[in-house]
C-alpha cells in the first residue's frame, strides 16, 4: 500500500455518527501501527487534571445536570465565540448579561440554533471534543445537525436524569484520579470542604490564584482586599499585612489539599521592589491612586513573592501570561469576563524572566510551570530557558494551541532542545467537565502519533516510546505538580 492511501473506513450511513479508531494517526501504515499500540497501551491510564476551571460545587452538591444546553453550550466560550463570530448574539444562546439584556431562556431553541451550525466546528479542537463527548459520554450514535437536534436533545436529556449521570458518577466513569480547580486568594473553599465531609472518595483539590489581589489598578481592588482580610481574619492595612494575609491563605490552600498556584498577566515581567518602594505601591492602591505602570511593577514584585513563598512551602507555581483580556469591549459590558473575547498577544520570556530565575530558577525547590500562546517562543525562549533552569518546566499548549497541529507543533519545537522530561504532561484547562475525557483522549493519541513517527525514522526505539508515551500522559503530571506526596 502506498504511504499516502487512506484505508477506507467501514461504511456507514450519512446520518449516523461514526469516530474512526485510528482518528488523528497518521495515513502511513507503518507509523499508524506503532501509534495504534502506543495509544493502547496509554488509552485506560486515570486521568490527572491539575489545571482547570470546573465549578468544585458541581461535585460537592452532585446533583443532577439540569438539561444539554446548560451543561455543554452556556459554560463553554469555545461554543459560544465560535457561534458569535458568525453573528450569532450571544443573547440568543442563554449567556446570561449583567446589563438587564434579555436573553433567550428556553433551552430547546439554544440547542436547535446551535445544532444548526453545528457545521462550524469542522476541523477544529472543539468539534472533536464534542464528537467524542456525544459518541462515547452520551452514547448518541447520529450526527448533530439542524434535523436531528431535538432528537438528540432528548437523548441527552433522559441520560441526565438518571443516577449514572450525575456529576459524582462521571467522575468516576472518566476515571478521574484528580481534578484541580482554579479558585480566587479569597475563597472559603466551602465546596471542596462540603467534598471532603461527604465521605465521598474523589480527589478534587483547589489551585491558589491571587491575580484580583494583584491588580491594584483595577477598579475592584479595593473590594477584593476586603474579601482578602475577611477570611484572612484581620484588616490588611499595610503592605507587610498583605503579605502575611497571603501566606496564611497559602497555608489554608494547602491544608485543603492545593498543590499549585496560578498567576495570569499580560506580561511575564518580574523585578524585586525594595520593601519600602512595594509599601508606597499598596498604600497608592488603598487611596485609589495606582496607575496601570503602578501595577505592572506591583504584579512583576509580587510575581517574585510567589516564588519565594513557593520555595518556602512547596507550592508549584503555573504561570498563564499573554492574554489580552477582555478585547470586545461591548461583550465585556454587556455579558463580563470569559465570553470568547481574550486574545494573544506578542510574548518575551528570556529578559522578562531574568530576576525571577537568577534568584530562584536553580533552586531545588521550586517548580516554575510555562505556558505561553506565542508559539513562537517555543524554540527560541521556552525550550531552551527550560532546557537549562533546574526549576522550569514546559506547560502543554494552551487554549488556542490545544489542537491537534498545536500539539505537534509544541512537540516538534521544544523536545530537541529541552526533552519531554522537561515538560508537565497534559492539563486540560476547561470549565465544561464533559469535555475532560475528550481533551486528554485527543493529547493522547496526538503523542502517540508523534511518537511513532520518531520510531519510525529510528530516532528512538519502540520500548523507549512507551515509556515516554505514559510519561506524557500520567507520569509526568504527578511529578512535575507533586502529587505523590500530596493528599
Amino acid at each position: 500500500m502506498s504511504t499516502l492511501e487512506i484505508p477506507a473506513a467501514k461504511p456507514v450511513a450519512a446520518e449516523t455518527l461514526f469516530l474512526h479508531p485510528d482518528r488523528f494517526f497518521d495515513p502511513d501504515p507503518a507509523v499508524r501501527k506503532v501509534a495504534r499500540t502506543l495509544y493502547e497501551g496509554t488509552r485506560d491510564l486515570p486521568i490527572v487534571a491539575p489545571h482547570g476551571h470546573v465549578d468544585p460545587r458541581l461535585l460537592a452538591e452532585n446533583e443532577p445536570f439540569p438539561e444539554p444546553t446548560a451543561l455543554l453550550i452556556v459554560p463553554d466560550h469555545y461554543i459560544f465565540r465560535m457561534l458569535y463570530s458568525r453573528g450569532i448574539p450571544l443573547e440568543s444562546l442563554g449567556i446570561p448579561a449583567r446589563d438587564g439584556t434579555k436573553v433567550e431562556c428556553d433551552p430547546r431553541r439554544i440547542w436547535q440554533l446551535f445544532a444548526d451550525h453545528y457545521y462550524l466546528f469542522r476541523g477544529t479542537p472543539t468539534g472533536v471534543w464534542l464528537d467524542h463527548e456525544l459518541y462515547h459520554v452520551f452514547g448518541v450514535r447520529r450526527k448533530l445537525a439542524g434535523d436531528s437536534a431535538q432528537a438528540v436533545y432528548d437523548e441527552i436529556a433522559e441520560k441526565l436524569a438518571s443516577p449514572e449521570f450525575r456529576p459524582r458518577a462521571l467522575f468516576e466513569r472518566f476515571n478521574i484520579e484528580v481534578l484541580t480547580t482554579t479558585d480566587a486568594a479569597s475563597d472559603t473553599l466551602e465546596h471542596h470542604r462540603a467534598i471532603r465531609d461527604s465521605g465521598w472518595r474523589g480527589r478534587v483539590i483547589p489551585t491558589f490564584r491571587p491575580d484580583a489581589v494583584f491588580r491594584i489598578a483595577a477598579p475592584a481592588w479595593r473590594e477584593e482586599i476586603a474579601k482578602l482580610a475577611r477570611v484572612h481574619g484581620a484588616s490588611i492595612t499595610d503592605y507587610a499585612g498583605f503579605i502575611r494575609a497571603l501566606e496564611e491563605r497559602r497555608a489554608f490552600f494547602r491544608s485543603m489539599g492545593g498543590v499549585a498556584t496560578d498567576h495570569a498577566v499580560l506580561e511575564p515581567r518580574t523585578e524585586r521592589l525594595p520593601d519600602d518602594v512595594a509599601e508606597r505601591l499598596f498604600a497608592r492602591a488603598r487611596e485609589g491612586a495606582a496607575t496601570a505602570g503602578d501595577q505592572a511593577r506591583f504584579e512583576a514584585h509580587m510575581l517574585m513573592e510567589m516564588a519565594r513563598m513557593s520555595c518556602e512551602d512547596g507550592m508549584v507555581m503555573q504561570l498563564h501570561p499573554g492574554a489580552l483580556r477582555d478585547h470586545n469591549a461591548r461583550v465585556f459590558e454587556r455579558f463580563g469576563m470569559d465570553k470568547g473575547a481574550d486574545i494573544p498577544v506578542a510574548t518575551e520570556y528570556t529578559r522578562n524572566l531574568r530576576p525571577l530565575l537568577n534568584a530562584y530558577g536553580n533552586d531545588p525547590r521550586l517548580t516554575l510551570i510555562l505556558f505561553t500562546l506565542d508559539e513562537s517562543t517555543y524554540a527560541r525562549e521556552l525550550a531552551p530557558l527550560a532546557g537549562h533552569y533546574p526549576a522550569l518546566r514546559l506547560g502543554p499548549p494552551w487554549w488556542f494551541h490545544d489542537s491537534i497541529e498545536g500539539m505537534k507543533r509544541f512537540r516538534e519545537r521544544t523536545t530537541e532542545t529541552a526533552g519531554i522530561y522537561n515538560t508537565a504532561g497534559f492539563n486540560d484547562d476547561t470549565r465544561a467537565f464533559c469535555s475532560i475525557p475528550a481533551r486528554h483522549d485527543l493529547s493522547r493519541r496526538v503523542d502517540a502519533n508523534w511518537l511513532a513517527g520518531l520510531v519510525a525514522r529510528h530516532v528512538i526505539g519502540l520500548d523507549d516510546a512507551r515509556e515516554m508515551a505514559h510519561a506524557l500522559a500520567y507520569g509526568l503530571v504527578r511529578e512535575t505538580y507533586r502529587l505523590d506526596g500530596a493528599r
